[in-house]
């Protein structure tokens, strides 16, 4: 009889040796399958009728091996229950071989990140089993390169109602990230391009390892100064809602001089949605929707694990970032997309963010109040909006290294200021507010108040 392979239960692949008794050969070969740890701890065997016509071995030869290992401790069996390993190896844990994850800070303040614990689970859940109920088989498969339609089409309508934005489905590119979206960019434009300066210093890095010359567009009180950049220029990245990490929403006369430069310029619409103190400032790319690349993110709204993001481009540029997206990556995951699509047709998503909106309102109110009795000459500018301050550090009092010392000391992560600068600058903290749940947040607060105590002692 022909044996059916499409119908095994497990996949179990084994080589017992072809010389001395098959029972003993099956027995080596399961024993060092789970030394080695091809078959870690919790790994359920396969039953012994199925892998005796899979080894073409007889039942009895097969349940005599598996008793053996049962004896040895390195299976285990239960009545209407399959075969476990349960010793040699444990399962593996995600991280690289040889490699091991770095401790979770105690207290962790690094800005750009959310407060995971609050994923909107529930409304996740509900628009994941919609799509599923509803979409067609179809999207299972490959999709276009620029993102699923209607997501595309999602975004074009909230993007024009919460940002000023101008664009149409056919100009929308979802990417896996801000970090795609800067190589794919790289990929089409040639020529220097300009990033702020202080600015974020790991995009920076991003842009030169694609072999880009980095050139520093100075950010004063009004925001990028457009004013130093040259027709040598190819584009200009800048932050125009909430300047990183100054921020300073961007000058109207400064954003008329980005559209007079006449360059390409790239919208990082970094915290675009959450703003505070003052009216939200619309989108650079509603004015010249044919000169500005429009970046957004769900990292900060949702979730950095989502890896969704999207790009809003010129027509001009459609044709070759859709090209470079191809050879990237063919397409950005598809189910994500029509949930994230779902959120936003039900305004699930507008609810998430103002509730977080609030949440992050009230811990910036506190983290203000906290460090302005710490350390009452320091500065913490561009608190308006967004997930983080930049806590700079007057001449007289702890310097930033013995400030991450004490930090350090007490398990805190944040980051220091000075690396923001293209060139080394001013000496501080760049504090996030987003990351600890509403229950450890005061917890993190005590703690980061009792470090800079410590650093001002003599």
């Amino acid at each position: 009889m022909t044996k059916d392979w499409a119908g095994s239960g497990v996949d179990l692949h084994l080589e017992p040796a072809s010389w001395g008794g098959r029972r003993r050969a099956l027995e080596d070969a399961l024993r060092q399958a789970v030394r080695d740890g091809r078959l870690p701890r919790g790994t359920r065997l396969p039953s012994t009728r199925a892998l005796a016509a899979e080894l073409r071995l007889s039942r009895g030869t097969v349940s005599a091996a598996y008793d053996q290992l049962v004896a040895e401790g390195y299976l285990a069996t239960r009545p209407g229950s399959a075969t476990e390993v349960v010793g040699g190896a444990y399962p593996p844990t995600g991280s690289c071989a040889g490699a091991e994850e770095p401790a979770a800070p105690v207290h962790d303040l690094r800005p750009g990140r959310p407060d995971v614990s609050a994923f909107p689970a529930r409304a996740w859940l509900r628009a994941t089993r919609h799509v599923l109920a509803t979409s067609p088989a179809e999207v299972f498969g490959l999709c276009d390169p620029r993102g699923r339609i209607e997501l595309r089409a999602a975004l074009t309508g909230y993007l024009a109602r919460t940002r000023g934005v101008v664009t149409t489905p056919d100009l929308i590119l979802v990417t896996t990230g801000f970090v795609q979206a800067l190589n794919l960019l790289a990929a089409v434009v040639e020529g220097p391009i300009a990033m702020e300066d202080p600015g974020h210093d790991f995009y920076r890095e991003v842009v030169r390892r694609t072999g880009h010359d980095v050139v520093p567009l100075p950010v004063d009180e009004l925001g990028a100064r457009a004013e130093t950049l040259t027709s040598a220029t190819a584009a200009a990245i800048v932050t125009p809602a909430h300047q990183y990490p100054m921020g300073v929403p961007l000058h109207p006369r400064r954003r008329h001089a980005l559209r007079e430069w006449g360059g390409l310029v790239v919208e990082d619409d970094y915290d675009g949605e959450f703003r505070y103190d003052r009216q939200p400032v619309g989108a650079l790319q509603g004015t010249a929707p044919d000169q500005v690349v429009y970046f957004g993110t769900t990292s900060e709204t949702l979730a950095p694990a989502l890896r969704l993001a999207w790009m809003a481009v010129p027509r001009a540029l459609i044709g070759p970032l859709t090209e470079a997206k191809l050879h990237a990556d063919i397409h950005t995951e598809a189910l994500g997309q029509l949930v994230l699509a779902r959120l936003i047709e039900t305004h699930a998503y507008d609810r998430h963010v103002r509730a977080a909106r609030l949440r992050y309102r009230r811990r910036r109110d506190l983290l203000r109040a906290r460090l302005a009795a710490a350390l009452p000459d320091a500065e913490l500018p561009g608190v308006a909006a967004g997930l983080r301050g930049l806590f700079l550090l007057p001449e007289a009092g702890p310097g930033e290294s013995v400030l991450l010392d004490a930090c350090e000391r007490r398990g805190i992560a944040l980051r220091p200021a000075s690396p923001l600068w293209h060139e080394r600058g001013r000496p501080g903290l760049l504090i996030g507010y987003a990351a600890p749940s509403e229950r450890a947040y005061p917890a993190a607060l005590d703690a980061l108040t009792e470090a800079i105590a410590e650093a001002g002692r003599p």
